[in-house]
């Protein structure tokens, strides 16, 4: 083979590797911030003419209730159920000028909850579509009556407790740990330099925390999670 046509050659597959190279990164650059792809998923269909702009989908023009009408008619057949849509075709009041609409969807074998949502941006004259998986929180209460007191220990070992009557701070407390989140079964004892106990007339709960980490609840009830909140100490009086 000739020295000219080795370099043309040469040229030929370089410029190939660089065109691939460019189209992986323009097509990553296009989903950059999605947690989920409807493209990469069988059971979410994408309305024809959305295209991938980074952390959402785009149409040219105000296409919002096509797209509204698409989506309860077809995530069904694909065994979604709604849990929770609003949109402005139900909004009556005349002041609220938004056009668009909010849906949340959950289906057997998905871990999470489908956010799919859309507004038409009325000064670029185009529809905006996102879709994001959540995961799904539960919240159970453990507390459903207010004692009139409660008892704090400092530690696991202490026996003698740090006693609140504050009615205020007592429900305030047990706000707190009733909306954190409930957590699947520990197989171990959380790692965390600090626990101690809170006596909810009845009902022992264990806290394990330190610093800024997550704090953990357990109860004969479970587990629950709840970010290192500076209102839980400062109303427990515990020092993390």
């Amino acid at each position: 083979m000739k020295k000219g046509n080795l370099v043309f050659f040469g040229t030929a597959v370089i410029l190939m590797i660089l065109g691939w190279f460019s189209y992986d990164k323009i097509t990553d650059d296009a989903y950059e911030g999605m947690t989920i792809i409807p493209e990469q998923q069988k059971d979410i269909p994408l309305y024809g003419g959305l295209k991938a702009s980074r952390s959402q989908y785009e149409i040219e023009g105000d296409r919002w209730e096509d797209i509204y009408s698409f989506y309860l008619q077809e995530l069904p057949k694909h065994g979604w159920k709604v849990e929770y849509i609003q949109s402005a075709l139900d909004d009556e009041d005349e002041e609220n000028d938004w056009s668009g609409f909010y849906s949340l969807w959950r289906k057997e074998g998905f871990e999470g909850e489908l956010k799919i949502s859309s507004h038409y941006q009325s000064f670029e004259e185009k529809t905006e579509v996102s879709f994001d998986k959540y995961p799904v929180i539960i919240t159970t209460p453990w507390v459903k009556d207010t004692p009139a007191n409660i008892c704090i220990y400092a530690t696991l070992e202490d026996s003698n407790c740090s006693k609140i009557i504050d009615k205020s701070k007592i429900i305030e407390i047990q706000s707190l740990i009733n909306n954190a989140i409930d957590r699947e079964k520990e197989d171990q004892l959380p790692n965390r330099k600090k626990a101690s106990i809170i006596d909810f007339g009845g009902m022992e709960i264990k806290v394990y925390y330190e610093s800024d980490k997550e704090i953990y609840f357990l109860s004969e009830k479970g587990w629950k999670v709840m970010k290192p909140e500076p209102t839980f100490f400062e109303l427990t009086n515990l020092t993390p």
